[in-house]
């Protein structure tokens, strides 16, 4: 914000003294003061899908420009971390890359701590980085990683002052079987890990012919997110398809709290999800799942931006 001339600066202070003497007088000698009200939570901001595009669009540019993926161990993906990374730097995030490795190849975990908040109690998000060796990966999971992106940004922007510290993760190697952030679990000690209060997992959040999946792991976490959607009309489902198979199943195994979001992938959609969600009954969720054709294009907007608006939602709720 631009600084105001100093008459008028001096002016409003005037004003403002002007307004507390009259406050002052107002109130009866002897009087007991006003009860002050508690502070009101902070409403989550939107997330502009367009923005969440426009990270998927330099993931896209970077799967191109590096073999057609964004695999574990492949130049697409340390290009894509490296993009991540900067504007985090840029917002005023404390970063941090964990190497790790799997299959004779370097991998990588991007850590991003947002300044301030309660260390004892972290609300985490995370996202997987890496896609399959077949394609660029956009959907699976390059939705998730640009939402939590965007969700962090918006922190930034916000300059949001949480009760608790705010903590995202982008993980390598998950399609090898969540080696990234099994490893970063697993380097934790006990005493971090009982610090993190909940792990929020985002992996597919753009399918084009998408489903509402919310994780049942935790009921405090489940319903956050289903509150989000209850206040959209949009009725959700138990999340099944990717039980055990995503980020946060390390996590949940060292019994930390873990909620979430899915999409769908290569599950077809039934007859009644199609008359709830709309789209196509006895079609995948995901047709392009782990194929070369999850590009760009294979996202649905109105599905990514819910979700994205909810990961927001849920980061400012638990976190305050």
């Amino acid at each position: 914000m631009p600084l105001q001339p100093i008459r008028v600066r001096l002016a409003a202070a005037s004003l403002l003294t002007a307004a507390t003497l009259v406050t002052a007088a107002a109130t009866p000698v002897g009087a007991a003061p006003e009860a002050t009200a508690a502070p009101q939570a902070l409403a989550a901001p939107d997330i502009p899908v367009a923005s969440v595009k426009a990270h998927l669009a330099q993931l896209q540019s970077i799967a191109t420009a590096n073999g057609g993926n964004r695999a574990h161990g492949r130049p697409g993906y340390k290009a894509s971390l490296d993009y991540v990374k900067s504007k985090l730097d840029a917002a005023g995030f404390t970063t941090s890359v964990k190497q790790f490795t799997s299959g004779g190849r370097t991998g990588y975990n991007l850590v991003a701590d947002w300044p301030g908040g309660d260390t004892n109690q972290v609300v985490m998000a995370g996202a997987h980085l890496d896609s399959v060796t077949a394609g660029p990966g956009i959907n699976d999971n390059g939705s998730g990683s640009a939402a939590i992106l965007e969700t962090a940004l918006a922190v930034s922007r916000a300059q949001f002052k949480p009760a608790k510290h705010l903590r995202f993760a982008w993980w390598g190697a998950e399609e090898l079987g969540m080696v990234g952030s099994r490893n970063y679990v697993n380097s934790l000690a006990t005493s971090d890990r009982s610090r993190i209060s909940g792990y929020l997992n985002f992996d597919m959040v753009g399918s084009p012919n998408p489903g509402y999946f919310v994780y049942d792991d935790d009921p405090a976490l489940e319903k956050v997110f289903k509150n989000f959607y209850a206040g959209l009309g949009i009725p959700t489902e138990i999340e099944t398809e990717g039980d055990g198979r995503s980020d946060h199943a390390p996590f949940k195994s060292a019994g930390i709290p873990v909620g979430g979001l899915f999409s769908g992938a290569d599950y077809k959609k039934t007859t009644a999800q199609a008359q709830k969600w709309g789209g196509t009954a006895g079609k995948a969720f995901d047709a392009c799942y782990h194929a070369s054709c999850d590009t760009a294009t294979n996202i649905d907007s109105t599905a990514l931006d819910h979700n994205s608006d909810a990961i927001a939602y849920a980061v400012w709720e638990l976190a305050q």
